[in-house]
């Protein structure tokens, strides 16, 4: 297996803040639009953007994974998708890693007005296996599958 590393950005080190949270119980599906509708905001719109989610005044954009979700009508027309849904658990996973990231950013003594999200990504983590039992001394395969988030935070 590969050792994890973060992603190469040409900024330097002391411009940058970076977390990551391993195993969170969350859906990947979930976790890659959220990712991908902060991707390259402003620290202080992100989190403001999924408190507006979290509290269902605005609609997160699928992009992938939409499949079901219905057309809402709080999705801003800048997103240019009509599909959106309220991934509470994702949001509040994703909310405590650009937590961890700003209180780096913050103790690096960066200016926290300036600090935008240049890297923000969900990956597989780990498959955890196991078998409930069934009638007549059968079972059937229980899986719980987690996620990685990675966020570099950088000051623009």
């Amino acid at each position: 297996m590969a050792h994890w590393t973060y992603p190469i950005l040409n900024i330097d080190d002391t411009k940058i803040a970076k977390a990551v949270i391993r195993n969170v119980p969350a859906s990947i599906r979930d976790l890659y639009n959220v990712c991908k509708a902060i991707r390259g905001m402003k620290l202080n719109d992100a989190k403001r953007f999924l408190y507006d989610v979290l509290d269902e005044k605005d609609a997160l954009p699928f992009w992938r994974h939409s499949h079901g979700a219905s057309h809402k009508s709080n999705i801003s027309p800048k997103w240019k998708v009509k599909s959106g849904r309220y991934p509470k658990k994702a949001i509040k996973y994703v909310l405590k890693v650009l937590e961890n990231a700003e209180n780096n950013a913050n103790s690096k003594g960066l200016d926290m007005d300036n600090v935008k999200i240049v890297h923000i990504a969900a990956h597989k983590g780990i498959t955890i296996k196991r078998f409930m039992p069934r009638a007549f001394g059968r079972s059937t395969r229980k899986y719980r599958y987690t996620s990685n988030i990675e966020v570099v935070l950088a000051e623009v």
